[in-house]
């Protein structure tokens, strides 16, 4: 017993900068200190780590009498990801009633697209500006968690709660870290090596067996991190275009399986409040699906391929606001959620009524699309400006 303490494995963030970690149950001091997110590995002897196997197995073997996992929220703050107070709301991922309203395969099939013109496709022309813009912003998601201290704005606060975060995204965030050329062991062929050999494993546990909801969302976040590390860190250190595009064949896999199981609430359809687990990994799918189509143009155009209009996306809502997003609690959400419906009777704006005006569209509704527009600007986050920014420029709408 008396090596019991030394054997407790330190937390992703003190184990990254070799400090020391007093393996504080929820968040370790050092962590807390600087507000950093405290993610302790799966087989840590930890109590955080021991409950975090509990709620993780129930959460895998379906629900229970009680309401779920019990977690403590990690609130996020504008696209910035930066850490906030905590709540202890009990969310339950499991029995979401969600549906795909789009055809994903699709996706699956973008790829093709620069090579076998389809049908109705709509080549984009982004200003060198606008494509600079989205370089830098995509690169910037990857930046923040190379260095550990903030997480893309696709990523929802719940899915890093401890004591059971999504464990493809608790790897990734300790992964990531070996990429930060700020440290010793960052950066150099030997990180490039380390990312592409996880996402292999990722690639191949998918393909054995579907994971849950929550961590197959994960997993879809995880690998897009992944390769956009890769791309915007390593692509100057021998890392290979074409082994890129084979990683963006991967992750259109991934973003198709993970479209399929639902890509908005059931209950959207009734013009109703979903739930907020429900409703939460709809809206970070959907985000994740979004950076995921930036990013493929990034790729295409530094290939000197054209990039296409992603019209298989057209029906699905537009980045939520950022009190919706960013609500710290349950009861935060479902008022905040209450009053959008009221705000929104008609269905909240569509990501295609960012894009051209339909040249079938009279003066009157020109004026309804821009004043629906307008609206959800007075609400929308950071990541959602972003969102209007580039459609704006890019399709004049």
């Amino acid at each position: 017993m008396r090596y019991s303490t030394s054997r407790q494995k330190a937390c992703y963030q003190c184990s990254s900068a070799k400090a020391k970690c007093d393996h504080t149950e929820g968040s370790c001091s050092r962590c807390t200190l600087r507000g950093l997110t405290c993610i302790y590995p799966a087989n840590a002897s930890t109590p955080a780590s021991r409950s975090s196997r509990r709620h993780v197995q129930r959460s895998h073997d379906g629900p229970t009498s009680q309401a779920g996992p019990s977690l403590s929220t990690v609130a996020a703050s504008g696209s910035s990801g930066s850490i906030g107070q905590e709540t202890q709301d009990n969310l339950d991922f499991g029995g979401l009633e969600l549906i795909c309203p789009i055809n994903v395969d699709e996706i699956a099939t973008r790829w093709l697209h620069p090579y076998v013109p389809a049908p109705g496709q709509v080549t984009k022309d982004y200003h060198p500006r606008i494509f600079d813009l989205i370089c830098r912003v995509l690169k910037s998601y990857a930046n923040g968690t190379i260095r550990g201290t903030k997480y893309p704005p696709f990523i929802h606060a719940s899915q890093l709660q401890v004591p059971a975060p999504s464990q493809p995204l608790a790897n990734c965030l300790s992964i990531a870290r070996i990429c930060d050329t700020s440290r010793p062991a960052g950066g150099g062929q030997l990180a490039s090596e380390i990312l592409q050999k996880e996402m292999s494993k990722m690639i191949d546990q998918t393909a054995l067996a579907v994971p849950p909801e929550i961590d197959l969302l994960a997993t879809f976040q995880a690998y897009l991190i992944y390769t956009m590390i890769l791309f915007f860190f390593h692509l100057n250190q021998g890392e290979n275009l074409s082994s890129l595009r084979q990683a963006m064949m991967s992750l259109q896999d991934l973003a198709c399986t993970t479209s399929r199981q639902g890509l908005v609430c059931a209950a959207d359809r009734q013009h109703a409040r979903p739930s907020w687990e429900a409703w939460l990994v709809t809206e970070a799918k959907r985000r994740t699906l979004y950076v995921l189509y930036l990013f493929d143009n990034v790729l295409s155009r530094h290939e000197g391929l054209p990039t296409f209009l992603g019209t298989e996306l057209r029906g699905l809502p537009a980045p939520a606001s950022k009190a919706l997003w960013e609500a710290r609690s349950r009861q935060e959400w479902e008022l905040g959620y209450n009053g959008h419906l009221a705000r929104w009777p008609e269905g909240g704006l569509r990501i295609d009524e960012l894009w051209a005006m339909p040249a079938e569209l009279d003066e009157a509704g020109v004026a309804r699309r821009r004043a629906r527009v307008d609206e959800w600007l007075v609400d929308v986050d950071e990541f959602g400006m972003m969102v209007y920014t580039v459609t704006s420029c890019t399709h004049g709408g």
